[in-house]
C-alpha cells in the first residue's frame, strides 16, 4: 500500500462553491414547505423540521437547498450550527440565517463541507464577524475565506470517502438509539395508555372521574406537581455570560436526548456560587425546553457536569413515592404529556409554559408493582441505548481529529 502524497492548494471558497444559489420567489410552486430554522441545527444534525404553509411561512424561509449543498449558520459563528443535505426533500427551506454553500464544477461537495466546518474556518468566521449582541458573517466574509483543497480531484472524493465513513457509522447508530427509544416509549404506550400490561386481562377497570375515564382498579390519578418536583431556571442575561467557568444549559444545548455542552455559555464559578447554586444539575436530573421548540427532553449524565440551569428550560428532580425514573422520563416523552404542554403553552411570538401550568397536568399512576416491572425492562433498553452514545462519543472524536489533518494535507492518505 503506498502513501497518498496529494498536493494541496490553498483556495478562496469563492473558487470552489456558490452561496445562496437558489432562493423561495413568486414562481415557487409548494404550498407546503419543511422549515429549518437556525434552533433546529446543532453541529452536523438537524433535530426537527417544520411543515408549514408557504403563506404562513416566516419571511426568513428563503434559501433553498438541494443534495450535495452544506449549510452554515450566518449568525454566531462560533456556535458551530451546519449540516450537510444528502438527499433533502424538494420542498425544504432554510432560514436566511443560513448560508447556502454548493460546490462548483467537479468539486466534491462533502469535501467543501469539511473544510468550511473544520475548526480553523469556524475560527475564520468568528473573529470577522461584526456585531456585538448578534456577531455575524456575510457572504463576502465566507466568500474570501481560505481552504486546503488537493489539486487532484480524486483526491478530495477519497478524503471525503474516510471522513464520511466515520459519520456513516455515527448516522447508523443513532438510528439503532432511536430505535431502541421507539421501543421503550411503545411499551409505555402499552402498559399506561392502552393498559395492556402483564396481567390486564384479569384487572377490572372503573371510572377516574378524569380525562382518563376508565382506569384499572387500584390505580390512581395525581396531579404532576405532587408526585415530582421541578425547577425553572433562572433569567441569566448576556453581560453575565464568560469565556469559561460554568456552562449552562438553553433550549439549543438540548439535542436528541442529549446535552451539546460546545452549544453552552459560561457563568463565573464565584457568581455561581453566590447566587445560583440552588440550580446547578445533578447526574440523572431530567431536562426539558419550555419555550421555543417545546418539550425537547435530557437526562443529565455524569459527564455534563458541572451544568447550571437557564431560563426556557426546567428540571425534573426528588422523584416522590418512589416513582421509577423511566417511568417519568418516558411520561414526559408521551405524545399525551406532549400535547398537553402544547395546549397549556401561550405567547405570540413564541410558545412557552412555567412550573404553574405543570402542576395542574394530571399522571396515571399505576400499581407500585406493576411499576417496578416497567422500569426493570426499560432499564435494560436504556442500558444499551447508552452503550451505543458511548460509541458514537468514540467515532465523534477519531472524526474530530481527522478532519483538520486531512483536509490540510497533515496527514498522509493511504490507500
Amino acid at each position: 500500500m503506498r502513501k497518498n502524497r496529494a498536493t494541496f492548494q490553498k483556495v478562496k471558497i469563492r473558487d470552489i462553491a456558490k452561496i445562496n444559489p437558489d432562493s423561495v420567489g413568486r414562481d415557487y410552486q409548494p404550498e407546503k414547505i419543511e422549515y429549518v430554522d437556525i434552533s433546529n441545527v446543532g453541529s452536523g444534525n438537524i433535530t426537527e423540521t417544520q411543515e408549514m404553509d408557504i403563506q404562513n411561512a416566516p419571511s426568513r424561509a428563503k434559501r433553498l437547498v438541494k443534495s450535495g449543498d452544506t449549510i452554515l449558520s450566518t449568525v454566531r459563528p462560533n456556535k458551530r450550527s451546519f449540516f450537510y443535505f444528502k438527499s433533502p426533500k424538494n420542498n425544504t427551506v432554510v432560514s436566511t440565517g443560513f448560508a447556502v454553500l454548493r460546490a462548483l464544477g467537479d468539486n466534491n461537495p462533502k469535501y467543501l463541507y469539511y473544510s468550511v466546518t473544520d475548526q480553523a474556518f469556524t475560527d475564520y468566521l468568528t473573529n470577522n464577524a461584526k456585531g456585538a449582541a448578534y456577531p455575524a458573517v456575510d457572504a463576502n466574509i465566507i466568500y474570501d475565506g481560505e481552504v486546503f483543497v488537493p489539486k487532484k480531484k480524486e483526491d478530495q472524493v477519497r478524503i471525503a470517502s474516510v471522513l464520511s465513513t466515520y459519520d456513516d457509522l455515527i448516522e447508523n447508530n443513532e438510528k439503532r438509539i432511536k430505535v431502541l427509544e421507539e421501543m421503550a416509549q411503545r411499551l409505555y404506550t402499552e402498559w399506561f395508555v392502552k393498559f395492556k400490561y402483564p396481567g390486564h386481562k384479569k384487572a377490572k377497570m372503573v371510572e377516574s372521574g378524569t380525562e382518563y375515564g376508565m382506569i384499572p382498579e387500584g390505580w390512581n390519578i395525581r396531579k404532576l406537581g405532587d408526585v415530582v418536583s421541578f425547577l425553572e431556571g433562572p433569567g441569566l442575561r448576556n453581560w453575565q455570560y464568560r469565556d469559561s467557568g460554568i456552562p449552562f444549559l438553553n433550549i439549543r444545548t438540548i439535542v436528541d436526548g442529549d446535552i451539546d455542552i460546545d452549544e453552552c455559555n459560561y457563568l463565573d464559578i464565584e457568581e455561581v456560587g453566590r447566587k445560583y447554586s440552588h440550580f446547578l444539575l445533578k447526574e440523572n436530573d431530567i431536562v426539558i425546553s419550555s419555550s421555543g421548540t417545546l418539550g425537547r427532553l435530557a437526562t443529565i449524565r455524569k459527564k455534563h457536569l458541572p451544568l447550571c440551569l437557564n431560563t426556557s428550560v426546567i428540571r425534573f428532580r426528588e422523584i416522590k413515592d418512589g416513582l421509577p425514573f423511566w417511568f417519568v422520563r418516558q411520561y414526559l416523552l408521551s405524545p399525551l404529556f406532549q400535547s398537553k404542554i402544547r395546549s397549556l403553552a401561550s405567547g405570540s411570538a413564541q410558545l412557552n409554559y412555567g412550573s404553574s401550568h405543570l402542576s395542574t397536568i394530571s399522571i396515571v399512576m399505576p400499581k407500585t408493582s406493576i411499576l417496578d416491572e416497567y422500569n426493570h425492562r426499560v432499564n435494560h433498553v436504556e442500558e444499551g441505548i447508552n452503550n451505543i452514545r458511548g460509541h458514537v462519543a468514540v467515532l465523534c472524536k477519531i472524526r474530530d481529529l481527522l478532519v483538520p489533518q486531512l483536509v490540510t494535507g497533515k496527514r498522509e492518505l493511504k490507500y
